[in-house]
């Protein structure tokens, strides 16, 4: 994996992946910047919704599971004026006619794998999650 960072104006900076993606990264107004894209903060908890969602989806084909909807919620904290993510609370809702219990152990076997989740863990951040059946 690759990534450049090419600064453009004040705080905002284009953040590239090396495969032709690309996205403006900036502070809030509130902080002064432009508010023209995330942080980069805010960017590591979309990473990490989009891998649980991801690998959530890889699972359940595997396990040959079925679902006509699925999201994931996440509402990361910096508690007592941490520097960065303290603790991070995820939602998955999933429509499926599939048992709880399977909906259950593929989340587990995702959480198990889940590239970012696992950094997030190795970097001390409680993480809770829920499921809410459709």
């Amino acid at each position: 994996m690759k990534s450049i960072s090419l600064w453009t104006r004040k705080f905002q900076s284009v953040v590239d992946n090396g495969r032709n993606h690309s996205i403006v990264i900036d502070l809030p107004e509130a902080k002064g910047g432009i508010n023209s894209g995330p942080t980069a903060l805010e960017m590591c908890v979309m990473s990490f919704s989009g891998c649980v969602g991801t690998i959530f989806a890889l699972v359940a084909e595997k396990m040959r599971i079925t679902f006509e909807k699925m999201e994931v919620e996440v509402d990361a904290q910096q508690k007592n004026n941490a520097a960065t993510i303290t603790d991070l609370h995820f939602i998955l809702t999933i429509e499926t006619k599939e048992e709880r219990q399977k909906i259950e152990k593929c989340l587990e076997h995702t959480i198990n794998t889940c590239p970012v989740g696992i950094l997030f863990k190795q970097a001390g951040i409680n993480i809770t999650n829920e499921i809410k059946m459709l």
